[in-house]
């Protein structure tokens, strides 16, 4: 027997009536729709990290070559009044030329299809549409976020291992080895005066969890004295809010799949990830499509999902023959290079820390 695909009337708008619903789930305005919902969606777009880049619309090939320039590092050239001054000698300047390099960002090709058949009754009431439309939009984020979190994986460790602060440790963890003020701003300046640039912090809820119970502490004093002490949770002023919005300057990102680090038996400890704005470029190489069919022999009803999609982070080069990567090959470190010359230039940074509110790795 098939799988749902929605609340549907079967005798009017059920998914096997090819005539109704399917046109309008495969329709292009429904196409739109969910197009619109996915960004509505992502927390990663609507903090500022992605952005769609033109020159990631790829149409054909299985990568996309990027090229860029160095940045400029002049050499400065005295200037005197004879005719020997500067590095030529010969009383001018010496011209010097802008380099270029390439880069490489690869492809990904991704789809599923559900089924529902002719005995796969469901209720009425339910408008199709806006079903479709949220489980996929809801799915197809979760997949994307899955595969833009596999890249971060990737990148660091090999092509940005200057990027990276480790603050966990693997057992007997403490305030210092939790998100903090300490943490974050080192972490930030290993971009050196670069660290401003970094807007956004990605987290796990586990470490959200943390921000929100340190967020939520109130505190009073055992007496009105000078050096009375603080206690904390003695009582004071409560919160109206206890959501983790900003902290430390950045917009923050919660999302469970971010990666959880350890061996069994070791306390966990999560990854964060600093990025900039507009870090991170998207493109497509074809719109999502949803194609449908009739299979008569099964009495089934058939919904395909494909897209063709590519994320880029500049500065940073995919370094494998092979293009069309698994999430498991994004995540693999030795498939990525470091394309700038400096890799400051690059607005991610990788943070470990613990969580008084995380286990032990299973």
């Amino acid at each position: 027997m098939g799988t749902y695909l929605g609340n549907l009337d079967p005798d009017s708008t059920f998914l096997g009536d090819i005539g109704s619903a399917t046109r309008l789930a495969t329709s292009a305005p429904f196409r739109r729709y969910l197009q619109e919902a996915i960004y509505e969606k992502s927390d990663f777009i609507k903090s500022g990290v992605l952005r769609r880049d033109p020159r990631l619309q790829a149409t054909i090939g299985t990568r996309i070559e990027a090229p860029f320039f160095d940045p400029i590092n002049a050499t400065e050239e005295v200037i005197q009044s004879n005719a020997t001054w500067g590095t030529s000698g010969a009383g001018h300047f010496t011209s010097q030329n802008v380099t270029a390099g390439t880069q490489y960002a690869t492809i990904t090709h991704r789809g599923f299809m559900y089924s529902a058949d002719d005995l796969s009754k469901l209720g009425s009431g339910e408008d199709p549409l806006a079903f479709m439309r949220s489980q996929l939009a809801d799915d197809l984020n979760r997949k994307r976020t899955a595969k833009l979190v596999s890249m971060l994986q990737g990148i660091f460790t090999t092509a940005l291992n200057g990027n990276e602060l480790d603050a966990s440790v693997t057992t007997g963890a403490a305030e210092a080895n939790y998100l903090s003020a300490a943490t974050v701003t080192e972490a930030k300046y290993l971009l050196g005066e670069r660290g401003n640039n970094l807007t956004t912090i990605a987290i796990h809820p586990t470490v959200a969890a943390y921000l929100e119970q340190i967020g939520a502490l109130t505190f009073s004093t055992s007496a009105l004295a000078a050096a009375g002490a603080i206690t904390w949770g003695g009582g004071g002023v409560g919160l109206t809010n206890t959501n983790v919005g900003n902290f430390m300057g950045l917009r923050v990102i919660v999302d469970s799949q971010l990666p959880i680090q350890g061996t069994a038996g070791q306390q966990e400890q999560f990854v964060c990830y600093l990025l900039g704005d507009g870090a991170i470029y998207e493109g497509e190489q074809m719109p999502l499509r949803i194609e449908s069919e009739r299979n008569v022999p099964s009495l089934q009803d058939l919904v395909a999902v494909n897209y063709h999609h590519v994320y880029h982070l500049p500065g940073v080069s995919w370094n494998n023959a092979a293009d069309n990567p698994t999430n498991a090959a994004l995540a693999t470190s030795t498939n990525w290079t470091l394309a700038f010359n400096d890799r400051r230039m690059i607005p991610a940074v990788k943070l470990v820390v613990n969580s008084p509110f995380g286990g032990t790795v299973a």
